[in-house]
């Protein structure tokens, strides 16, 4: 535990740069990015409405957590890979996990009409999503008063949508402090599973990102609510449909 705790906080229990920069660069996730992952998406499926292309959205970033946590974590069984060097795989692991589901739940937020292009927003949105009730609590506490009656009932449209931007700066800070010390505490027990050897690294590693995978749907539920019945017009605009007797196939 101390060296998977040392692999993620210097001497003073403070995040290493390293680390931080990496946090950072996972959770600003570029609008074309999702607007490609979409694009994707939309060319398999080109008659499926906004829930269905979500349930695509939600099984390709279980998928993918899943193998990813599985896979680093079965690098502990392999004699020629150390113990340091399985906590530094699991630490990109980490990193891999919220670019991940920075994708997703951008992805998510855009098949709701909200653009996310602004990264203060969307970095506010993905943390708080990440910190489940926690991170919700803190938003209804910080962002519900000012909004007033006419608040949205979600507050995912709320963080994305009707906060005035110096309500928002306040809400990141706050948020990511608090992030950081949740987050990276369990990461540091989660890093410690995936290194066990004897394969039962690949069982936590797999497991462990399954079960927060699946936390992370629920709150994005949570956060924006039903999806529209179309594509919301923005993005309609945005995301090119495939053209007739192109030969692609549907996945």
């Amino acid at each position: 535990m101390k060296a998977a705790n040392g692999t993620l906080f210097d001497k003073d229990g403070n995040p290493k740069p390293g680390i931080l920069r990496g946090i950072e660069r996972a959770l600003d996730i570029q609008r074309p990015l999702i607007l490609s992952n979409l694009n994707r998406l939309r060319r398999r499926h080109p008659e499926a409405s906004p829930a269905e292309l979500a349930r695509f959205l939600e099984r390709d970033y279980l998928r993918a957590t899943t193998a990813a946590g599985a896979a680093v974590g079965a690098t502990a069984a392999v004699p020629a890979v150390g113990t340091i060097a399985s906590l530094g795989l699991s630490a990109a692991a980490t990193i891999g996990f919220l670019e991940a589901t920075a994708l997703y739940a951008e992805s998510v937020a855009e098949l709701h009409g909200i653009n996310t292009e602004d990264p203060e927003r969307s970095r506010a949105m993905v943390m708080a999503i990440l910190m489940g009730e926690e991170g919700t609590a803190l938003i209804r506490s910080i962002l519900g008063a000012s909004a007033g009656q006419g608040a949205p009932q979600y507050w995912g449209q709320m963080v994305s949508k009707s906060a005035p931007n110096s309500l928002v700066k306040s809400l990141t800070k706050s948020i990511q402090r608090r992030f950081l010390k949740k987050f990276l505490a369990r990461q540091g027990g989660f890093m410690l599973g995936r290194a066990l050897p004897f394969g039962a690294g690949a069982i936590v590693g797999g497991t462990g990102n399954h079960l927060m995978g699946k936390a992370v749907i629920r709150t994005t539920h949570e956060a924006f609510g039903p999806l529209p019945h179309t594509i919301p017009g923005e993005l309609a605009d945005e995301l090119q449909l495939p053209k007739p007797g192109n030969g692609e196939k549907r996945a």
